[in-house]
């Protein structure tokens, strides 16, 4: 396909995102010159969204990376010269060997995310070079670790709904995600559920995208979920809308959720959250009388210091009304369960000589580059750009300013954070890569084959490791293999029967190879939690000492409605940052089209916020922290309750600006997984004169 200067050809989205749509590319004269949705794809069937479709203008970008870079003025500077990949290459294999020497193989670090979501891409070479090199280990936690841990501590398993059958629903709860921007094939799924009669609900902390189509939204004080749903609790097992006969047979400790969710009636809810005791009354009603109730658990409410329980409260709801023997019924966090792979042939866990060497939250790297015991002297960055992503960013970027920090990034473009690397190398898209795809939602797995010709001297994560490998003199016979060698191998895994019947072969005359998901018939008869049933209340919580039963923490750093900040609070207000309609996280922040589609970056802000601050929409402010500053402008709004404020998107400083948000987030993690806490932030703002005048007194 590669070879073909013209034609059509499948292939798959590699974006962070749960739809994992199939593809058709277009190319005319060996570019690519349009991107649409395969229509013969069995769940995204041809709809793709608009980050996609543009995919084009990111891939042929006129500031794409082509050859190896070296810096040769100060960090940040952006000064650098072409050198060549054997230069390159020896240099960093140099500099590990001697670092390795002098101070120990885990003075290294890599860093990583799923900026490209294929398995051989953040799973393959690149674990197996870092575990033969036996550097620091990576807690790759930043996005979903608390929503996870609080998740499998329920149901055991990061399984839930089969989302096709959510078309059978006849209340669908989106809770907490913002999935007309984020998951639009669910948002399909529930329009087709609406046309045979079932309401969508939206619970959220802001009036986004998804709440505006919903036919009911609920708004409530960020990081107060566990609350609504112990009061939705309260309401269920008060009415007797819950499932008894269910509840004895797949789950433990309903009386104690029973007796739990009595501390949680409707008014006390409603004072904490902002929800009317009304509301959270006739929600609980529509819940329980519901024939075939779903709830939508998005991303953004797990990114809290008490984000894990936020999670882990709402994971119960469907065991009390017994949605999950009702096709269609029950919940969706993630479904990558189903679709896990043999990640020990792929990673070589056996090749690290310290299995038991030290291992670094990602979610901390500003501390951690700020640490003078032990440190970290070089940083391997690819399929991430942290400057941008990472909390406490103004601590990240300091950390990777440090002239002693041997830093490579591997990217497609000069991004934040290659500015501060030493070496900068270039990575191929996806469209020129082989690469295995599974889906975190969807049932069906896919092979990317290359369908575009290498762009410049770009190399892949499978080879620019291989290469590595090579120079570090490392085994050719884990280092030389190619990438249907290793999709053969990651296929291979007996402990998943959902990967029955899934090989190259198919892969290769079919595009997409649904799961064996025959297993899931009987699975809360063998869910792997400790009881093998539901946990509504969890020993294995107690023993890690967390709360066996679901309870609602105040933030640590945020106000709910009954802890409101004081008169002289020095940041008084809550910040939101979820994603935008047109990013996904900082990709495509360099791209010009979506960048318009944006316009510019904004603060949020209600109408009594900005009157007390004497802020008029579109006034430039600048809004800080402790950690941070950034200066952006207001967007005057009543889509969140007063006290919250909401900035879309993450945006790349240029020049001369400052909008990296996460300068404002904090580093800490959440109450359980080592997750992200983004969303437990506060500020204030001001307008932007008064900032400065401030400033200078």
């Amino acid at each position: 396909m590669k070879h073909s200067s013209d034609g059509i050809f499948p292939a798959v989205c590699p974006l962070d995102c749960p739809d994992t749509c199939g593809l058709l590319v277009h190319k005319q004269d060996g570019k690519i010159v349009k991107v649409e949705g395969n229509p013969a794809h069995p769940v995204t069937r041809g709809a793709i969204c608009n980050k996609v479709r543009n995919m084009a203008g990111r891939v042929h970008h006129p500031e794409r990376l082509m050859h190896p870079l070296r810096r040769t003025g100060p960090k940040g500077s952006g000064a650098f010269e072409q050198i060549t990949w054997d230069e390159a290459v020896s240099e960093i294999a140099g500099r590990y060997k001697a670092l390795s020497a002098e101070y120990g193989p885990e003075s290294i670090l890599p860093y990583y995310f799923y900026g490209n979501m294929g398995v051989l891409s953040v799973g393959g070479m690149d674990r197996r070079f870092f575990n033969r090199l036996g550097a620091s280990r990576l807690d790759a936690k930043i996005c979903n670790a608390a929503g996870v841990t609080g998740w499998n501590y329920t149901m055991g398993m990061e399984g839930g709904t089969n989302p096709e059958e959510t078309v059978n629903a006849d209340l669908i709860i989106v809770w907490g995600g913002n999935i007309v921007s984020t998951n639009m094939h669910q948002v399909i799924f529930a329009e087709q559920a609406r046309k045979r009669g079932a309401k969508v609900v939206v619970i959220d902390v802001h009036r986004n995208r998804t709440a505006q189509w919903a036919d009911w939204f609920l708004p409530l004080y960020p990081g107060t979920d566990a609350a609504l749903a112990l009061g939705l609790m309260h309401i269920l097992f008060r009415d007797g809308l819950t499932d008894e006969a269910f509840l004895q047979k797949y789950t433990v400790g309903h009386n104690e959720l029973r007796e739990q969710a009595r501390k949680y009636p409707p008014e006390l809810v409603s004072e904490i959250t902002g929800v009317p005791a009304e509301d959270i009354e006739q929600l609980a009603r529509m819940y329980g009388e519901a024939k075939v109730p779903y709830i939508h658990i998005g991303n953004g409410l797990q990114h809290h210091d008490n984000g894990g329980m936020n999670v882990r409260s709402i994971a119960c709801l469907p065991a009390l009304v017994g949605a999950w023997q009702k096709p269609g019924g029950g919940a969706i966090r993630s479904n990558s369960y189903y679709s896990a792979v043999n990640s020990g042939k792929l990673s070589r866990p056996g090749l690290r000589s310290n299995p038991r060497g030290r291992s670094i939250n990602m979610n901390r790297i500003g501390e951690v580059l700020g640490q003078e015991d032990q440190p970290v002297r070089s940083l391997f960055v690819y399929c991430s750009n942290p400057l941008v992503v990472a909390p406490n960013a103004d601590k990240v970027k300091a950390g990777f300013a440090r002239e002693d920090l041997f830093t490579v990034v591997h990217d497609l473009f000069m991004t934040d954070t290659a500015m501060y690397a030493d070496i900068v190398l270039p990575a191929t898209s996806t469209f020129e890569n082989t690469d295995l795809y599974g889906s975190y939602w969807h049932h069906y797995m896919q092979l990317q084959e290359p369908v575009l010709e290498r762009q410049g001297e770009c190399k892949s994560n499978v080879e620019l490791f291989s290469l590595l490998g090579q120079a570090m003199g490392f085994e050719p016979e884990v280092f030389g293999q190619s990438e249907e060698e290793m999709i053969t191998e990651a296929l291979d895994y007996p402990r998943n029967p959902y990967l029955n019947g899934v090989t190259l072969e198919r892969l290769k005359a079919e595009r997409f190879v649904k799961l064996d998901m025959s297993r899931q018939e009987a699975y809360l008869d063998t869910l792997p939690t400790p009881s093998g049933k539901i946990e509504l209340y969890s020993n294995a919580m107690e023993l890690a000492g967390l709360p066996p039963l679901p309870v609602y923490t105040p933030l640590k750093e945020g106000y709910d409605g009954v802890r409101q900040p004081a008169r002289d609070a020095e940041y008084p207000l809550m910040l939101i940052s979820p994603p935008n309609h047109n990013f996904l996280n900082s990709t495509f922040g360099n791209v010009e089209k979506h960048r318009k589609l944006e316009k510019e970056p904004v603060l949020q802000i209600h109408p009594g916020d900005a009157a007390a601050r004497g802020i008029a929409d579109g006034d430039e402010i600048t809004v800080y922290n402790s950690r941070g500053i950034v200066e952006i402008k207001a967007m005057v709004t009543d889509k969140m309750l007063p006290g919250t404020v909401i900035s879309q998107g993450l945006w790349w400083d240029g020049k001369g600006t400052k909008q990296r948000v996460n300068v404002l987030t904090p580093d800490r993690l959440s109450d359980m997984g080592g997750g992200a806490t983004f969303f437990s932030a506060t500020v204030e703002v001001k307008k932007r004169e008064l900032a400065l005048s401030a400033t200078i007194e």
